[in-house]
């Protein structure tokens, strides 16, 4: 009993400062990325860059566009600043508003997944039209079980603004990970026993974990919502109005994916996979980046903002802006530079063969450009939010869809048309001769429809205040760091060529390993000679060691 005691009370303290919850968000976000990447590795084993590994991936985006979409009511960006309004107004106030919201929420999502279960042929038939009839019957099965992870997951979101509101980030950073494990338990476990499916229920016991670790976070701040049948409907209007731009915003970059996806349906078979194995390697730089920061940044941006500190919020967002360059420029060019051998040894065996690593690598490549733009765009968006200004998010948003699909079209035929474009692309990304190189085609739109959207985001608060010369000593030296670490990791690259066998994972491993850390010590002193203040930061959290970040109490307004 003692030890359960010292669990809970671990995973329900509150954690305080920026810097503190972002690296420990970025902890658990790395954590994940783990899992995740050790998820792709089973998955790329078993199924390869192939048909069965395109109808899982195209499973998953209609249910996941729900959770987007019903989900975003029961968002942390738009529940918290009303959760933290209501704290100050008491209990009571905060119960009703906690189980209006959850009831509403509650039948909104059972009643879109019923309805996308009745028509499931119908859309999936509309949304991916490249898929040959023998194998559409299973995508419909498949995607009929994943229906039930939009209500876990709706929950489970829901159960984190109620934790992130009082501070308790341990949780939240926590969820992702068992949601990781569940899936893992689905494709070692369930998949031999029941197939395709057991993948879908492997997504399930996931989502369930993910709701299930935060129970105790949530019954020992004593607000566990409960279904009512009196909800206050003006509450549920005020934040249903209040979502509805997140909503847009959210479902345009999500049917950006999605018809990226239906466009990659109608390309060389394994074109969803790629595009898909590729989006999810590039992610673990911006989970441990841009959404560790922009979530730790938020919660202080809303009270600030609403405390009418425009002082502190600018500062509060310069600081976080510059930590993500500061991280995104090296990431990315360390991922570009080492694109083969990260996905060789992540994704490189079993069915997953050499024509499969090298399309991942190159449209890797193309999307991790995009990390900076996209770190950015979280940390903005959740800033404009904080505002109370959705409105701006939401154009930006249109904006950057229109832009990623037009562009997609656009360049596929361009890439089909014009030789001179295919031979440039593929010489550049070393992938001449391959099958099915103008999927990457579909991660450039993406990029572009992302700096479109950084650049339209930044220069609108750009007009607010002015903040971005404070910006341009880390951009510089972030990049030059970046440049001489990238251009440090090609040489030891070449000079290790002949001192390990590249035919096997432990060879490779320490090629690219060795050739990491001599880059990354390169980069580092360049920061050091050039009195960067950003690893000043860094070198002074990780000395107060923020995992041990003391308890603080919650605010007096907020009791």
């Amino acid at each position: 009993m003692v030890m359960v005691e010292r669990i809970l009370n671990f995973l329900n303290k509150e954690t305080s400062g920026l810097h503190s919850a972002a690296y420990l968000l970025a902890f658990f976000a790395l954590l994940s990325q783990v899992l995740a990447l050790i998820r792709d590795k089973l998955l790329a084993l078993t199924f390869g860059a192939g048909p069965q590994l395109d109808l899982y991936y195209a499973a998953f985006r209609i249910p996941d566009f729900i959770f987007v979409t019903v989900g975003s009511i029961v968002s942390l960006s738009v529940l918290v600043p009303f959760l933290i309004e209501r704290m100050r107004m008491g209990e009571s106030e905060t119960r009703l508003y906690i189980n209006s919201i959850f009831s509403f929420f509650l039948v909104t999502v059972l009643v879109a997944c019923l309805v996308v279960f009745i028509f499931a042929s119908e859309l999936l038939s509309f949304v991916f039209p490249g898929f040959p009839q023998g194998s559409f019957v299973t995508l419909v099965s498949l995607m009929r079980i994943l229906l039930v992870s939009p209500i876990l997951l709706g929950v489970s979101s829901l159960f984190a603004g109620l934790s992130q509101s009082t501070n308790r980030f341990l949780v939240y950073g926590l969820s992702p990970v068992v949601y990781n494990i569940g899936i893992i338990l689905g494709i070692i476990f369930l998949y031999p026993a029941l197939g395709l499916p057991g993948l879908a229920f492997g997504v399930l016991i996931g989502a369930l974990l993910h709701l299930l670790v935060q129970f105790p976070a949530v019954r020992k701040i004593g607000m566990f919502p409960r279904i009512t049948l009196h909800p206050d409907f003006n509450l549920i209007k005020s934040t249903v109005v209040t979502s509805i731009p997140r909503t847009l915003a959210l479902s345009f970059n999500h049917l950006s994916i999605l018809i990226l996806l239906s466009f990659a349906s109608l390309l060389s078979v394994g074109s969803i996979a790629v595009f898909n194995l590729s989006l999810n390697l590039q992610s673990v730089p911006l989970s441990i980046i841009g959404v560790s920061y922009s979530l730790a940044a938020f919660p202080a941006l809303s009270r600030m903002f609403a405390g009418k500190d425009t002082e502190g919020f600018y500062i509060k967002l310069t600081i976080s802006l510059r930590h993500i360059i500061f991280w995104s420029l090296p990431f990315a060019v360390l991922f570009v530079v080492l694109r083969a051998h990260i996905v060789r040894i992540i994704l490189g065996s079993g069915e997953f063969d050499w024509t499969d690593t090298r399309l991942t690598a190159a449209a890797l490549a193309m999307f991790v450009i995009s990390v900076l733009f996209q770190s950015l765009n979280l940390l903005f968006i959740r800033g404009f939010y904080a505002m109370g200004n959705t409105r701006v998010p939401l154009f930006a948003g249109i904006l950057s869809v229109f832009v990623t699909i037009l562009s997609a079209q656009w360049l596929i035929g361009v890439f089909e048309r014009i030789p001179v474009w295919r031979f440039f692309i593929e010489q550049l990304f070393k992938v001449s001769g391959l099958p099915g190189t103008e999927v990457l085609m579909l991660p450039l739109a993406y990029t572009l429809g992302s700096f479109v959207s950084c650049l339209v985001l930044w220069w609108l608060l750009e007009r607010r205040r002015r903040f971005s010369r404070t910006v341009i000593p880390t951009l510089f030296q972030s990049l030059s760091a970046s440049v001489i670490m990238g251009f440090t990791i090609f040489l030891a690259l070449r000079i290790f060529d002949n001192m390990f066998s590249l035919e096997h994972f432990w060879g490779l491993f320490a090629q690219a390993s060795l050739s990491a850390v001599i880059g990354v010590t390169a980069g580092i002193l360049v920061l050091v000679v050039l009195g960067n203040l950003e690893i000043k930061d860094i070198w002074r959290i990780l000395h107060q060691k923020f995992w041990k970040t003391k308890v603080v109490g919650p605010d007096p307004e907020v009791v």
